[in-house]
């Protein structure tokens, strides 16, 4: 048995090597787990967080294309961060009826997306309607066709009652028109769609009727987005007390709170929270929420204290974190994240982003390495020599060394993504691509590798010399692949393809 290197890296990142069985008949390929690239898959890894306010230049005035690390490097946040998460209001969406400023090629929304593009980033998306704490969050067209109102600010700020019909009306229309452009993968990471209550948190809210009114926003409101947005995946916040209208936020558990969190589940949505490692604030229910729908939902975080402001971090009840000493909370946040299993972890804003680079860049590697999902093949068979009557059999064994999971199994993805084989030709292009139907990587845990043998049909194929590849493929694409794999770059084609032995088809 013959067994040579394919690849000359060095890194701790891929290393093959292939195995000649004895009768020359079979090459098996052993891949080592890269932990270092960032994957910019989706539903998975770092996000970033834009402000509203901000032009396209921000990258640079933000310092975020020169962020330096506690490791004394040099770095771009957008090489960590894959989606970047904007919280906005409705008013800077539609100013006007039917003047939507995201088409607006001079509008510095249209402009901020743009260098996301420009970038190869995802756009995630909040739409806040709630105008307490902030200012005029719904365009005023709507309160001048009708919607009743409650005011804030000393009554400048005029926020639309959810249960009120004219409101609802014109948002139906804005939401329709934000699907038009948005619900496409390509663009788009996820919605976070609710954005009612205070700061869209879905908390706190104000109704003219809530007693009366509560369960049927709630119902409309998720019906709207989860018919509006079926491409693209969808979250709600799992909030001790979801659309309710308690003032304090954080009381008692609301008595319907997993009644609505199930039916926004059962209509396509995932999970998020806005205040991890924030102790008083993410109780035992939230974590035990968490626990629950693990590895059948993916949970997206975003850190509750904002340390470089008017919080008080230090006097988090856990005794953690030292006043002056941001880096604690990062840290906190890393564990808490860890224990939930979250696919997603927020960089935040400003000085936030920062504290993760300047003081604790080793959490932001480490999550790279192990959090959310990282899949590779740990090995692969393949026959050197093949009949187009006999067809082939191709056995692969797949890992995910990352904490969370890969959700092929949410409504939106409906298994779309595979694993595939392909046949290259001379130029390293997949000719031909086979996928394996009954391979579902929502069933690929930690520590747990799952081995595929996959039948392949060689009917069709030409006769010739090929190489052997193999992917995760996106099957709503021809011969595309569609997650990037922890595997050594240098192993990858062009198209993400990782390239397997040479073999003839008679």
């Amino acid at each position: 048995m013959k067994s040579y290197k394919v690849s000359a890296a060095v890194l701790l990142t891929a290393i093959a090597t292939c195995t000649l069985t004895a009768n020359a008949r079979e090459r098996v390929f052993r891949f080592e787990a890269d932990t270092v690239r960032v994957l910019r898959n989706p539903l998975n890894g770092w996000v970033m967080y834009l402000n509203r306010n901000w032009d396209d230049d921000f990258w640079t005035k933000a310092g975020y294309d020169e962020m330096k690390t506690s490791e004394g490097t040099t770095v771009r946040v957008s090489d960590y961060a894959s989606t970047a998460y904007i919280r906005t209001s409705w008013r800077s969406l539609e100013p006007e009826e039917g003047e939507y400023a995201w088409r607006d090629e001079n509008s510095r929304i249209y402009r901020l997306f743009k260098t996301l593009r420009d970038r190869d980033m995802r756009i995630a998306l909040r739409v806040v309607v709630d105008g307490r704490d902030q200012g005029q969050n719904t365009p005023m067209y709507v309160i001048n066709a009708g919607a009743e109102y409650y005011t804030s600010g000393k009554g400048v700020h005029k926020s639309p009652y959810p249960d009120d019909p004219v409101f609802q009306q014109k948002y139906e229309k804005f939401i329709k028109a934000l699907a038009e452009d948005f619900n496409d993968p390509e663009k788009v990471d996820f919605i976070d769609a609710f954005g009612l209550g205070k700061w869209g948190e879905s908390h706190a809210m104000i109704y003219k009727d809530a007693a009366k009114n509560k369960m049927a926003v709630f119902d409309w409101i998720t019906t709207l987005y989860a018919e509006t947005f079926t491409k693209v995946p969808l979250v709600i916040h799992y909030h001790r007390e979801l659309a309710d209208p308690n003032k304090d936020s954080w009381g008692e558990v609301a008595p319907e709170t997993e009644q609505l969190l199930d039916i926004a589940i059962r209509k396509g949505y995932c999970l998020r929270h806005d205040a991890f490692g924030m102790t008083d604030y993410y109780q035992e229910w939230e974590k035990e929420f968490a626990r629950k729908w693990n590895y059948r939902l993916p949970i997206i975080m975003e850190g509750g204290w904002i340390t470089a402001a008017h919080h008080r971090y230090w006097i988090d009840s856990s005794g953690k974190y030292r006043q002056g000493h941001s880096e604690d909370v990062r840290r906190g946040e890393y564990e808490a994240s860890k224990e939930a299993k979250v696919n997603m972890m927020d960089l935040r804003i400003n000085d936030e982003v920062c504290s993760w680079f300047s003081q604790t860049f080793d959490l932001v590697k480490r999550f790279v390495a192990e959090g959310g999902y990282r899949l590779y093949p740990s090995e692969i068979a393949v026959p050197d020599r093949v009949s187009r009557k006999e067809g082939a059999t191709i056995r692969s064994t797949w890992n995910n060394i990352g904490w969370g999971y890969c959700p092929t199994n949410i409504p939106q993805w409906n298994q779309c993504y595979k694993v595939a084989f392909a046949l290259l030709d001379k130029d390293m292009k997949p000719a031909y691509v086979f996928t394996d139907s009954g391979s579902d990587l929502s069933k690929w845990i930690k520590g747990t590798p799952v081995t595929y043998e996959t039948a392949i049909d060689l009917t069709d194929v030409k006769k010739g010399r090929y190489t052997w590849a193999a992917g995760l493929a996106d099957t709503r694409k021809d011969k595309c692949i569609g997650l990037d794999m922890a595997v050594d770059e240098s192993l990858l084609t062009a198209g993400k393809w990782l390239e397997l032995g040479s073999v003839t088809v008679r």
